[in-house]
């Protein structure tokens, strides 16, 4: 089937798509290659077709989501990918959609920023058994990416990110928010979060932070811009990217979320949840995006016996661990460590409030609060033993894997 793909109202490229499976099976005349998604090089003229494909399943539903295969046999599809095609790939993370050939379909009358959407996909995907006699697909819970449970929703005229958390303990919502407090004191750039309850299991509540106007590009799509060289860091090569694009402040911003995720020990800053925003008319970059997605921290799916201030823990994006990604900071002067003062009482209130308790007894919460207190310590030490914050430790041997980094795109 024909299809066009359309950045807002702008004609972007020809294609012919399956939409059984959403896959891509031949890019045709580039309308307007400036608007292509980022990453995506052009070969003669012509988008290629690998990356191209690459980037529009990766809209998809993971397959790795949990509740998806129940979800899929409520909508009685074989794949994730199918539900691509018919929601025509409307995002509430970008401007991207495709345009049936021929069609009367515009965007402005169609976006989810100005328009209600279908909550039937958000339902079925959160566990409900029921489907609807007629099906409505126009949802952007079809393009949320993510392996945890959630849906959007318009909360008093605003677009909401709802998002579970994972068994035992249920943290990852009630880290958000103790994430969002950190960074409140710290000054430090970010969605906030809150906490509801819904049958016992608490969800984090986020409002959506791209707008009509603009579009998040994540760091993966960056790091497509310009081919990697062997002998440069992961770290480096993002930096480069981006000052190649003419963004600004890429090392300040890399600062603020390295220095986030150390002390809340995040396991799972890949490349798809953080990167920049820019401007979808204009397509000029205005900067980092802000920092979101942290649940995945303080020990989440630990054992309370291993949530210490010194552990080990493993993270991403740019090394294995977090005792040499944290080395990668240029500057620590923007950290006024005395507005952290109080964070334990504050940890505690957040993990001992509704019904939290069910899932997370005393000797967890004490845990979590004593190591991020031995974090913030050893983050001190860090700050008074750099004597040139300029030169950092980045050592390519300590890099992840290159084809780890490009699982984030299934993953994620």
């Amino acid at each position: 089937m024909k299809y066009l793909l359309m950045h807002r109202e702008t004609v972007v490229l020809e294609l012919d798509m399956d939409p059984e499976s959403g896959y891509i099976r031949k890019t045709g005349k580039l309308h307007a290659p400036e608007h292509l998604p980022v990453g995506i090089p052009i070969h003669r003229g012509t988008a290629d077709q690998a990356a191209v494909n690459t980037w529009w399943l990766s809209r998809s539903i993971p397959a790795s989501r949990t509740g998806l295969r129940e979800a899929l046999a409520v909508l009685q599809l074989p794949e994730s990918g199918a539900l691509l095609s018919r929601s025509l790939g409307f995002s509430l993370s970008d401007q991207y959609w495709i345009k049936p050939e021929h069609s009367a379909f515009a965007w402005k009358d169609m976006n989810y920023f100005t328009h209600p959407f279908s909550e039937e996909i958000g339902d079925i995907l959160l566990g409900s058994k029921k489907r609807p006699l007629v099906l409505d697909f126009h949802s952007p819970d079809i393009t949320s990416e993510g392996n945890l449970q959630k849906r959007w929703k318009i909360l008093n005229g605003r677009r909401c990110l709802l998002k579970g958390g994972s068994r035992p303990f249920f943290q990852q919502p009630l880290n958000e928010v103790i994430v969002s407090r950190i960074m409140d004191r710290l000054s430090i750039p970010h969605v906030t979060y809150q906490v509801i309850w819904d049958r016992t299991q608490p969800f984090s509540v986020c409002e959506d932070f791209i707008t009509p106007e603009t579009e998040l590009v994540t760091a993966w799509r960056i790091l497509q811009t310009q081919k990697k060289e062997n002998s440069i860091s992961w770290y480096q090569h993002y930096v480069n990217c981006c000052l190649a694009l003419g963004i600004k402040d890429v090392v300040h911003a890399l600062d603020q979320m390295l220095v986030t995720d150390y002390l809340i020990a995040n396991e799972d800053r890949h490349l798809n949840n953080f990167g920049m925003v820019r401007s979808a008319e204009t397509l000029a970059w205005l900067g980092a995006a802000p920092i979101y997605d942290s649940g995945s921290s303080l020990g989440y799916d630990s054992l309370t016996s291993q949530i210490t201030p010194n552990q080990d823990v493993p993270c991403k994006p740019f090394k294995m661990h977090h005792r040499n990604q944290i080395l990668l900071v240029r500057d620590y002067s923007w950290i006024d460590f005395e507005r952290l003062a109080g964070l334990e009482e504050e940890i505690r209130s957040i993990l001992t409030a509704g019904n939290a308790s069910d899932y997370i007894d005393s000797a967890r919460v004490s845990a979590i609060t004593y190591s991020v207190a031995g974090r913030i310590d050893n983050l001190k030490r860090l700050a008074l033993s750099a004597s040139d914050p300029t030169q950092i430790r980045d050592n390519v041997l300590e890099d992840l894997e290159e084809d780890t980094a490009a699982e984030y795109l299934t993953i994620e």
